[in-house]
């Protein structure tokens, strides 16, 4: 094994570096080259941002009811976590009400206002 102070340790430390900024810039023209290809190929954006635009305003209602079912189901959840800690006599029943519900009216309201936002 040669000493760290010997000449040739260092030369082979500026060797390896050398190597693996050759293979950074490599990597780096490599992804230059393949994304300036697909930006050239990508000229009428304005055409695929409408065909975008239109399937995601086809699922959004689907979505919203997903979000709708979810809640319903975490709210089933957590009606009983409050009914169980209710049950057991547990002091701080009044505040995991309070966040369940509150999270449950939070939910509806966010999938509501991004319907209306959205125009769907």
């Amino acid at each position: 094994m040669r000493k760290r102070t010997s000449p040739d340790f260092f030369l082979e430390q500026a060797r390896k570096k050398t190597v693996a900024k050759g293979w950074l810039l490599g990597v780096t023209l490599f992804a230059f080259s393949v994304l300036s290809g697909v930006v050239a190929k990508a000229q009428n954006g304005e055409a695929g941002i409408q065909a975008a635009t239109d399937q995601v305003a086809g699922y959004f209602d689907t979505g919203c009811d997903l979000v709708y079912a979810i809640c319903a189901v975490v709210g089933l959840i957590g009606a009983v976590k409050v009914f169980n800690k209710w049950n057991a006599g547990e002091p701080d029943t009044n505040k995991v009400a309070a966040a369940w519900f509150g999270s449950c009216i939070f939910a509806v309201i966010v999938a509501t206002v991004l319907k209306s936002f959205f125009g769907v």
